[in-house]
């Protein structure tokens, strides 16, 4: 019963843990810092718009990692819900249908940010980029999902 009980636990927690949450920079120049503080190390500076996996969430501050790994603080007030994707295949084709056969709308570069329109099913996202073309792009090409 108690080996039950503990694989149960174990379960759960790997299901809570499988609940990823992303944000986008809210604003340009935004500060992430190797703490939860003002006073600590500035690592990076963002533009506005780039997704970043939420870790931890604290009163003021959240713990976020970026597309490379890395981990880092930034104030709350910095981040947005608007989802975003950071394209991470060279020359990504944005499709204008989730099909390979579809003529090409736009090509991504590599690191481009892109906002995430929908999850289109069978392997596509529908993205839009900040100059309001869009279309639809293979899910294994991007960071952020």
């Amino acid at each position: 019963m108690i080996r039950l009980l503990a694989v149960s636990a174990f379960w759960g927690a790997c299901v809570t843990a499988s609940a990823v949450e992303y944000r986008s920079v809210s604003q340009n120049a935004t500060v992430l810092y190797d703490a939860p503080s003002r006073a600590a190390v500035p690592l990076f500076v963002l533009s506005a718009g780039y997704p970043l996996e939420v870790v931890v969430n604290l009163e003021a501050w959240v713990k976020v990692r970026d597309h490379t790994g890395a981990l880092s603080w930034v104030e709350r007030r910095g981040l947005a819900d608007k989802r975003m994707v950071v394209v991470t295949a060279a020359g990504a084709e944005v499709r204008q249908k989730a099909d390979d056969a579809s003529p090409i709308a736009f090509r991504a570069v590599q690191f481009l940010a892109l906002e995430l329109v929908e999850v289109a099913g069978q392997g596509w996202i529908r993205v839009q980029h900040r100059d309001g073309s869009g279309g639809f792009l293979r899910a294994n090409q991007v960071w952020g999902l």
